[in-house]
């Protein structure tokens, strides 16, 4: 195998790990833990909408052969079908049995998580088939906003209703298509065209942001507890912004 592989392959490998984050809070005692959730769901609503806007619409629109419009019906799109999507999960959620209260936006949650970690692992594979010394640039940048963004769908996991182990298992498992698309990337190299997915990844992000986990968080009777998720939600978005300044200029 040509040294590239190897690139993508390590590369893949260790991205993917870092979903397990979240496994720090396991050594947290069960009210702590709790404590911790909500504010951690406003982290990946920030970190959902600040790689929506700072990193996918960006390049979609950079990347859009046709202008801008045919980028925004690709967002609109990923938008209005998590909507669908939900409605079905929610549809399902309606006809099981009354012990199960798994909440249909930690599917959601995972499902999206999935598509973003495929479209960034051809992107990353795409980027050391280019060069090397690009490909590590361009992973350090995906791997800096994946931090937040996986520590964030972690909490957003438990809140849904999943307990800790199986969150951080199957958040796991959806960091591994960063390997897969990575694979795909160098197997198909040079025929494969993954455009549209960048600006329909957008619209599932901001659906997600604004549609489920923002009003889990938007509302406490303690305006403390409102202060401080509003605090993560900035946090979250500013070290998307933070990544894009610092690796992706431009």
């Amino acid at each position: 195998m040509e040294p590239v592989f190897w690139w993508i392959l390590g590369g893949g490998l260790v991205m993917s790990a870092i979903a397990l984050v979240g496994a720090f809070t396991l050594l947290l005692s069960e009210p702590t833990f709790r404590l911790l959730v909500k504010p951690l769901v406003s982290l990946a609503a920030g970190s959902l909408l600040g790689g929506a806007l700072f990193h996918l619409l960006p390049e979609a629109i950079e990347e859009s052969e046709r202008g801008m419009i045919p980028a925004l019906i690709w967002v609109a799109l990923g938008f209005v079908s998590f909507f669908a999507f939900e409605q079905l999960l929610h549809w399902h959620h309606c006809h099981r049995t009354p012990s199960q209260h798994v909440q249909p936006f930690g599917y959601l949650v995972l499902f999206a998580d999935a598509l973003h970690n495929f479209i960034g692992g051809l992107a990353v594979a795409g980027a050391f088939l280019s060069d090397i010394r690009v490909g590590i640039a361009t992973w350090l940048a995906a791997a800096a906003h994946e931090v937040p963004q996986e520590l964030g769908d972690f909490g957003a996991l438990v809140h849904s209703g999943w307990n800790a182990r199986k969150a951080l298992l199957f958040n796991l498992l959806s960091a591994l298509t960063f390997l897969v698309g990575g694979m795909v990337a160098y197997a198909l190299a040079g025929t494969l065209d993954v455009r549209v997915l960048v600006p329909f990844g957008a619209g599932n992000f901001l659906y997600i942001a604004a549609s489920d986990l923002i009003p889990e968080v938007k509302k406490h009777h303690d305006w403390r507890v409102n202060l401080l998720n509003l605090g993560m939600l900035v946090l979250g978005l500013g070290l998307l912004l933070l990544v894009r300044f610092l690796f992706l200029p431009g």
